[in-house]
């Protein structure tokens, strides 16, 4: 017990990033595709975690090192004109997900709580909001990591309906590829909430946090934290962690959607929640409260992390003091923007948009956008100027250019299918 403990102890930002990114919309995403295809993609978070765990490496580098976030460095490096894009296209995608996730959230806990929708939903809202808002950083933190216990529910799940192993792990290790439009947009989607620009910043920003925390930078943007080999070398392997869990969660996901949905022909899931009732007759109502339930944990932990990355970013970009470290008064801009990308998403439940329809295209979206935000990450890596001694070895950095390359072919190879 003693180990396990400092082991968790020492799990920092890189943890809470990689499972962060199980959030509703990943949920949902990940489901529709075991849904849709069966195992067809099992090998899908095999291929990504490698990719994953460099992109997100090299982020979180950035902020460790240089004491600053990725819009921050981009901003004093490559000029406000390419920063506002990728802000309002960062923006614009994190508000879509949030309105998804606090939608998937309160339906899936009115399938277990006698409590009308809207009621959840705005029940969830404002408790996320004063989380965010009232509680100072180092116990938020502790919150969130505390919260990705939620995802073993997804472990639970896929070990309750019970599968054949043999053939899984063949699915994961053989890959399996359709050259048809809607694998293509699957194969895109699932890259695109893997790999997604809002951990980019995210990382990268509570890095700097920690230092903040630990005293070893007196505010985010103020000076240049001392940095050590050591502490360098903790952040990878918190990273590399975080990155494996991530995509371990989306692939037993998968595994509940092939093993259930798809074997029983149910192709097309158009909410999450909509997956948990339709694993009542086939998995049990046990099975569906425990994966409604995931829904929910996950919901609470991504929302947050939605809100938060724009708002290190919004405020990078305009020059604003920012940070959970900081009180509302000292960072009114900073929470603002955190305040109105989670109110605009509460808005959009309201709005005659079919939530997962909109979730699964913006997930495809993020998986277009997310090569020219790597591009720009990949060349402040390499600068000396930025990082001192502790840029990226060559060897990171051509990781990192592949990772490009893939989404790029996956994007170009949809829009030819389309065509």
């Amino acid at each position: 017990m003693g180990a396990l403990r400092r082991f968790w102890r020492r799990l920092g930002p890189g943890f809470v990033t990689g499972m962060s990114d199980n959030d509703s919309s990943g949920i949902a995403t990940y489901t529709q595709v075991g849904a849709a295809f069966g195992t067809g993609q099992l090998w899908a978070p095999l291929f990504t975690f490698p990719l994953m765990a460099v992109v997100q490496e090299i982020c979180g580098r950035i902020g460790l090192v240089s004491g600053r976030g990725i819009a921050a460095v981009v901003k004093a490096h490559y000029g406000r004109r390419v920063l506002w894009g990728a802000v309002t296209l960062l923006v614009v995608a994190n508000v879509v997900n949030i309105g998804a996730d606090l939608g998937a959230m309160a339906a899936a806990a009115g399938l277990v709580l006698p409590l009308p929708v809207p009621v959840l939903l705005i029940a969830f809202t404002l408790g996320i909001l004063a989380l965010e808002v009232l509680i100072p950083y180092r116990q938020y933190a502790k919150i969130l990591k505390w919260l990705t216990l939620a995802f073993l529910a997804y472990v639970a799940t896929a070990f309750i309906v019970g599968a054949d192993w043999g053939a899984l792990l063949l699915a994961t290790i053989v890959p399996k590829v359709e050259f048809s439009s809607g694998y293509l947009l699957a194969l895109v989607a699932f890259l695109g909430t893997t790999i997604s620009p809002y951990l980019f910043f995210w990382q990268a920003d509570e890095e700097v946090e920690e230092e903040v925390a630990h005293h070893r930078l007196h505010a985010m943007g103020e000076g240049t934290p001392t940095v050590t080999g050591r502490a360098v070398r903790a952040m990878r392997r918190d990273t590399v962690i975080g990155m494996f869990l991530s995509n371990l969660i989306a692939w037993f996901i998968m595994v509940t959607a092939a093993a259930t949905l798809h074997a029983n022909g149910i192709t097309n899931i158009e909410t999450a929640d909509q997956a948990a009732q339709a694993l009542v007759p086939l998995a049990g109502p046990f099975t569906a409260a425990l994966f409604a339930l995931g829904i929910v944990g996950a919901g609470l932990l991504g929302v947050p992390v939605l809100a938060g990355s724009a708002s290190y970013a919004v405020a990078e970009a305009a020059g604003w003091r920012e940070g959970l470290s900081l009180k509302f008064r000292r960072a009114r801009g900073f929470y603002g923007v955190l305040g109105a990308a989670t109110l605009i998403g509460l808005f959009l439940n309201f709005l005659s948009i079919p939530p997962f329809k909109l979730l699964y295209y913006a997930a495809a979206l993020n998986g277009l956008l997310a090569p020219p935000l790597l591009v720009l990450i990949l060349l402040v890596a390499r600068r000396a100027d930025v990082l001192g001694k502790y840029r990226e070895r060559r060897g990171t950095l051509v990781a990192g250019w592949l990772t490009v390359a893939v989404m790029a072919a996956a994007g170009i190879g949809l829009i030819i299918s389309f065509v």
